[in-house]
């Protein structure tokens, strides 16, 4: 009888040794899983704070070419006005996709640009340097971060900018203006 009971007492102290082990395993497992979810909240979080404020810039990241309110608008400052009508040829060249200057690399942005010339013929000297001036183009574009590009003023800067640079390198006429005619920033 002594020896069942102490047979009895050994089985109770491993159940307690076995249930106690399971324990730590479970604790274990759950703070694994916790710090897991938690890494995988912020990380969500942190990207949903960048695209929030890609979405606030979403309404002016999105444009088209010239509108005839804005030469009104224009007009009524005193400048240069160019309303439809007055348009010259347009230089249509392809899609931009560049890497805006940022600390983290996370944002780029993707446009088509028109070119207007002052003479029909300057699209043949166009043709011929396309290489150059998607260079140029591109330097430009990826010289620019997202807060510089992502306004109004931003854009008619960078656009003024990119006709000052391209009309450095022409010989037949001028572009007279330069027209995003998709811009899409993420």
């Amino acid at each position: 009888m002594a020896e069942e009971k102490k047979n009895e007492e050994e089985e109770v102290v491993q159940e307690k040794k076995k249930s106690g082990s399971m324990m730590l395993i479970i604790i274990i497992v759950v703070l694994i899983v916790v710090i897991l979810v938690g890494a995988i909240v912020a990380i969500l979080m942190m990207g949903g704070e960048a695209k929030s404020g890609e979405a606030a810039a979403e309404p002016q990241a999105v444009e088209k070419e010239h509108k005839p309110e804005e030469s009104k608008a224009k007009s009524a400052k005193g400048e240069e006005s160019r309303t439809l009508d007055k348009i010259g040829t347009l230089f249509p060249l392809e899609e931009f996709t560049v890497n805006l200057l940022s600390e983290n690399g996370s944002h780029y942005l993707k446009t088509k640009i028109s070119l207007e010339l002052s003479e029909p013929k300057m699209a043949e000297e166009l043709e011929a340097k396309k290489a150059v001036i998607r260079d140029k183009i591109l330097r430009t574009l990826s010289s620019k971060s997202l807060e510089e590009v992502s306004t109004l003023k931003g854009k008619e800067k960078l656009g003024d900018e990119m006709k000052q640079e391209l009309n450095g390198m022409l010989k037949d006429g001028e572009i007279n203006g330069v027209y995003f005619t998709d811009f899409v920033i993420q």
